[in-house]
Formats: C-alpha cells, structure tokens, sequence
C-alpha cells in the first residue's frame, strides 16, 4: 500500500515518521500531475507546495487548528490530504470538487477564497473570535507573495500587528502571483531571499543577548537593530510588530517541520517566510509557470497540452486590438492588474511598455491610477476581470464616474465562467454599472463589434466606457480593425424583423436569440432580434419603436437578472403608456451558479436557443389567451 492510500485525512499523516513526509509529498505531486493532466485546471500552484502542505497538516491539529488558504490556486495537494483523494477526478467539474477552497464542501477548509489578500484579515477574524470564546487553538494563514501586492494584505498586518494576537501567517514566496510580481514588495522579499545569513547572525546574536550583562544587554538590542536594518533594510514585518521566521527552504521537509513546530510555540503574530519554486516537480512547469499556471489537458510524460483549435478566445482578440489601436492613438495606456496574460494586454506591454502598467494585485488602485492618467489627457484602459473589477467599485465611482474621466473599462470573463465556480462569475457588472451616472455600459455580439466598440470607447469624451465579453472563443474571424466599421454611440441594431414578438439581446445572447428566433419561425412565431449593444444609453429610438409595435417582448442578458438590462426596459416599458407590453427578463437567477462547463451552466439557467424559445412561446400565447378573453 502506497502513503498516498495509507491517508484518508490528517490525523494519518501525523501517525507517520517524519523520514516518511518526503514520499507522501512525491506520491501527492505524481497524483496532481496524473488528475490534472486527464482533466486540465489549476497546476503549477499546487505543485509549488506540496512539500509545505505536507509539513502544515503534520504540525498543526487540523481541523481543530485553522488552516486559512488565500485564493485557493495552491489548495489541490489541501484536498488531497484531507479525505477528498478518491474525489480528486471530478474537480471543476459538475458536482465534483470545487477548484477553490470551500467551507461547505470540508471541514478542513476554513475560509473560502476566490480573490487574492483575504487570508490574513480572515484568519485574524478568527483568532480574534478564537479568543474572545476563550478556545486554544492555532490559526495559520499561508498567502503567496502575488498577494502581498494588495493593499488589503497590509490593511491586516498592520492591524495584526497592533495586537497581541496569537497568528501565524506562511509566506509562500515563489516570486509569482499568476504572472511575474511586480513593484516594490517584489523587490523587498528578493533583498530577503539574497540574504539568508541575516537570520542565521540574528537568530546567534539573541541567544548571545540573554546571557550578557545588562548594560551590555542594552548595547546589543541596539547593534540587533541596527543588525535587521543592515542586511533588510526597514525589515518591513517586524516594524509592523509581525515577528518576522526565515526565509526558509520551502521544499526541505525537516526544516519545515521544525521551523512550524518551534514557531508553533510561539505567540503574537509571526511570519514565516517560505521560498518555493512554482512548478516544483514538473520540469515543465518549472520553466515556465505562467503558462502552466492553469493547464489544459496534457500528455504527462511529452508535457504536450490539447490544441484548443478552433476560432480565437475574445481575450486573445482584444490583446490585438489593443496593439492596433495603440499605434494609432499615442495617449493610449493599458492598466492590468497582475493579469497580463489573462487579460490579453501582454501583447500591448511587448508592443508599448512604456505605456503599459501593470499595478498588481491592487485593482482599487489601479483604477484611480488609471483616472490620474485619464484626468492629465491619457486614454487609459483598465483590463480587469469582471469579478475582480467589483473589488474597486467605490474608486470606479469615486475617481473616474462623480468626475467624468474618458476611461475605457475592459471586462473579461463577463457573465458565466464555467469551472472556476461562483468565486469568479462576472454577473453582476452590469446591474451595478447601470447604477453609476456618467458610465457607458456595452456588451458585443461577437469579436469585430468588440474591437469597434473599444475604439469607439478609447475615443468617447463623455466619461468611464465599459465593455464586457466572455471567458470563450469568438463566434466567426475577426478581420483587422481598419476594416470594421465605424459604429454609432448609442446605437442598437435589427437582427430581424417580426411581428409577434420582440426579443432585444445583449452581448452573448445575441447569437442565442437569432437561433430562438429560427426555432420560432418553425412553430410559427415571428420574433424580432434586436442586437442592444448599448445598455447604457440605450438606443431610445429603436426602444420606442419596439414598445409601440409589440406587445411581447423577452429581454436576455448573461448576468443577473436583479436589476439588469431587462429590468431598465421594464421600468422604461412601464413609464411609457397606458396599454403596457408585456415585458419578460432573462438572465441569471438570483443564487449562486456552481462549477461546470459554460454550456453545462447557460442550460441549467435557460439561457439557450430552446430556452429563449420556450420563453417567447409561453408569452405570445399568455397574449392569445388575453386578446381571446378580451374579445
């Protein structure tokens, strides 16, 4: 029997020696590599550290020691020691494991995370609740370096280190978030990490303190000061009151083990700072860990990932628009926010990078770095995910709306996302953008309207301009952006005429709503599409011809449904006249959306050609039965 079988949760690893942990760590990485590269998914984390969730669970008493995983990218090797190895296949898919940590799916996870920075604030939340109901037991948060770009990281350790509180906080320092670090910190920990005699001469030096005289004594806590400022400089942590532990090897397991055991023993808020390689164990991934942050499905022994084939993702479309509108427009500048690569403004920063910015995990601040640029004559363009942009929704109305900047906001990954889950569903941008005076919302029916609205979006004079579009590939070619056409601000379009009914699409549900279109005409239903671009302004003209010619008109949006787009035409329909159309909203319910595939997610909530045909049936014959009842 393997080690790996051997462990159904926790308590197993720690009956095994400590000369065993080496090769229950091998087994959990061959098991990774195995799983995901059938399957595809987060990779190159977990990888990283195995060797560290190995010591952590051997350590400390888990579940009764809280273990607070930030994001949760690096959680695989977490899942597969604590009683979720044989479920380890179905993760990301439908009813399988989630791909992040989540309190309802074990006991082992004890703070749920998507976003990056929100360990340390949570983990301390529950020290302090620890605390205060008189319990003893340990809270670990362990956050990459990546997150430590945040601002909300600092927010926590200051705080932390204005108390007394027993905290252990595991820096996990690879020098990567999903892409290089960036900024200052990034520099900071590499001084640490080029220095690691620093803690060696300290560590001799204290012990030396203790049994000096005490006007001696004195003199050397002074030379220890001046000690920690020599070799790092300002030694950040320990002058926010956070006991700073290493940096240790973060893939040599006795020195974790007896780094966590003596540091467990410890009080207050400490760091242990932790040095690992993203990738670890994978040679592949250790070349290159951004493209093996999250894999698609792989030959394990070649390292040869699947061809995706087929037409290019929207991401990869707008990274060429970018390039070409860059060279156009020289006040252009693109903001990311560590995402790079995921946002598809890596092929700016090659071609521009004296215009490129990217902030890190800091999106509040690089919207209102964005809006410096914007309010001083740049044409900035913020590439942010849909879900990470809601983390800067006060700077997105308190810098760049109340003052009215030209600012583009690029969205990815809007509406449905598919196996990242809940955590990362951009369903909420545009009930909460349609809020905010002074911003342009819009939504593309495929990749060339994308491109014409973000050069339509770069040159608007009228304030923040947003564009959303999907985590998926582009329906048809996209030709180069000099030969799209020109559109018009605030203009719908008639995809097809009909008089029964009215169906008006957003963005994705365009091409959804043609094909309901075509199901209808077959059961004698005549529908009218219309393309509504524009949520916000809407195209007032078009909008009044469709609520004076019909009187059954369904709205579909990809995201929620509360207080949407179709919620705006219902209460403009309901202002409008006295015989009110009947007005129906699809889009996203009110619950959370769980992991799958997108395809697998848009049936279960209706927003398919039959489920948009189903819909537009029901309401032309409720109006039927109206007009019969009438008559």
């Amino acid at each position: 029997m393997s080690l790996l079988e051997q462990v159904s949760s926790p308590a197993d690893i720690r009956r095994l020696s400590r000369a065993q942990l080496p090769g229950l760590a091998d087994e959990v990485r061959e098991r990774l590599i195995d799983v995901i590269s059938r399957l595809g998914g987060h990779f190159a984390p977990g990888l990283g550290v195995v060797d560290l969730t190995v010591a952590l669970h051997y350590v400390f008493d888990t579940p009764t020691d809280r273990l607070v995983w930030d994001v949760g990218h690096q959680g695989y090797p977490h899942k597969i020691l604590t009683g979720r190895n044989d479920r380890f296949p179905t993760i990301r898919q439908k009813d399988g494991l989630s791909g992040f940590l989540k309190r309802d799916e074990s006991e082992y996870d004890a703070f749920g995370a998507g976003h990056a920075a929100t360990s340390i604030s949570a983990a301390l939340g529950m020290a302090t609740a620890r605390d205060l109901k008189d319990e003893n037991h340990k809270v670990v948060a362990i956050i990459g370096d990546g997150s430590l770009t945040s601002g909300m990281a600092y927010e926590a350790l200051n705080n932390a280190g204005n108390t007394d509180r027993d905290l252990i906080v595991i820096l996990n320092d690879n020098e990567m978030s999903i892409s290089p670090n960036v900024g200052a910190i990034n520099h900071y920990l590499t001084k640490i990490r080029s220095n690691p005699v620093y803690n060696r001469i300290r560590e001799d030096l204290k012990s030396l303190i203790h049994r000096l005289p005490e006007p001696m004594e004195q003199m050397a806590v002074r030379l220890d000061d001046s000690l920690k400022n020599m070799f790092v400089p300002g030694m950040l942590f320990e002058d926010l009151g956070v006991r700073y532990v290493g940096p240790i090897d973060g893939h040599d397991m006795d020195t974790l083990v007896e780094t966590l055991t003596n540091v467990k023993t410890m009080q207050g808020p400490r760091v242990v700072h932790v040095i690992t390689k993203k990738g670890r164990g994978y040679p592949q991934a250790e070349k290159d860990p951004v493209v093996w942050h999250g894999a698609s499905p792989f030959d394990k022994i070649s390292g040869e990932m699947a061809s995706k084939g087929g037409l290019p993702a929207y991401t990869k479309v707008f990274g060429r628009g970018l390039v070409e509108l860059g060279a156009t427009v020289p006040e252009m500048a693109v903001i990311t926010a560590a995402m790079p690569d995921g946002t598809g403004t890596g092929a700016f920063a090659d071609a521009f990078p004296d215009r490129f910015f990217d902030v890190g995990i800091a999106e509040g601040h690089g919207v209102t770095f964005a809006a410096g640029l914007a309010a001083e004559g740049m044409r900035p363009v913020a590439a942010i995910y849909s879900t990470f942009l809601q983390r800067a929704y006060d700077s997105l109305i308190h810098d760049a709306a109340i003052q009215n900047l030209p600012m583009v906001f690029a969205m990815d990954r809007a509406g449905l996302v598919g196996n990242d889950g809940p955590t990362h569903m951009g369903l909420y941008d545009i009930a909460y953008l349609l809020a905010v005076p002074n911003v342009v919302v819009t939504a593309p029916k495929d990749g060339a309207e994308m491109l014409a609205l973000l050069r339509l979006g770069v040159r608007h004079d009228g304030g923040p301009f947003t564009l959303r579009y999907p985590r998926d590939s582009v329906p048809a070619d996209v030709p180069a952006l000099d030969q799209i056409p020109e559109l018009e601000f605030g203009s719908w379009e008639y995809l097809r005429q009909g008089g029964d009914a009215a169906i008006l699409a957003t963005g994705t549900m365009v091409a959804q709503a043609l094909a309901a279109a075509r199901i209808l005409a077959g059961q004698g239903v005549d529908a009218a599409v219309v393309n509504c671009r524009f949520l916000k302004p809407m195209d007032e003209g078009i909008l009044g011809e469709i609520l004076a010619a019909h009187s059954a008109i369904v709205t579909v949006e990809e995201g929620t449904v509360v207080n949407g787009f179709g919620a705006a035409v219902a209460a403009r329909s309901a202002a409008g006249k006295d015989a009110l159309p009947r007005v129906v909203n699809l889009g996203v319910p009110d619950r959370l959306i769980e992991h799958a595939s997108r395809e697998e997610q848009l049936e279960e909530v209706g927003l398919t050609p039959a489920g948009i045909a189903a819909a537009v049936r029901d309401l032309t014959a409720h109006k039927m039965t109206v007009v019969r009842e009438l008559a």
